[in-house]
């Protein structure tokens, strides 16, 4: 009996150290995982800190984008407006060349019109200086006339 219950007892006490050797790893294992909770809890909030962060950075990239659009239309705008006044301006510098060149024809026939009336009026003096000749030739002839009248 005595040799039983030292066997037991050697039993005993081994299971004991297998118990305590078996609580240490459990006290191990339970502070791993408290460990590993807790690092899971540190990763979730920098991921969930990461996500935000990303989400923040995409709600300013839309709105960036959203302006740039905005912007971008403008410029199409105005560029579509710069070129219309680039079509008008072109067209009333066609249209003043037609008009500087219909002036110079204009100058041109005025010219000449003023060099033919000139010469007009050159003949016309001319013909008037004539035509004064004439009658002066014909008042001497009366006059000769009527002296020879009454010389008669």
């Amino acid at each position: 009996l005595k040799e039983e219950n030292a066997l037991l007892r050697s039993k005993i006490i081994k299971l004991q150290i297998l118990s305590e050797t078996q609580a240490d790893k459990m006290r191990k294992l339970e502070k791993k995982l408290e460990e590993n909770k807790i690092k899971e809890e540190k990763e979730a909030q920098d991921l969930e800190a990461m996500v935000q962060h990303v989400e923040q950075n995409l709600q300013l990239m839309t709105k960036r984008a959203a302006k740039a659009e905005n912007c971008a239309a403008k410029l199409r705008q105005e560029n579509a407006q710069l070129q219309a006044e680039l079509r008008n301006s072109r067209l009333e510098k066609a249209g003043l060349a037609a008009a500087r060149q219909n002036a110079e024809v204009a100058l041109q026939h005025l010219l000449q019109v003023t060099s033919s009336s000139r010469a007009s009026i050159r003949q016309l003096l001319s013909g008037a200086e004539s035509l004064q000749l004439i009658a002066d030739l014909l008042k001497s002839i009366d006059r000769i006339s009527e002296v020879s009248e009454d010389g008669q």
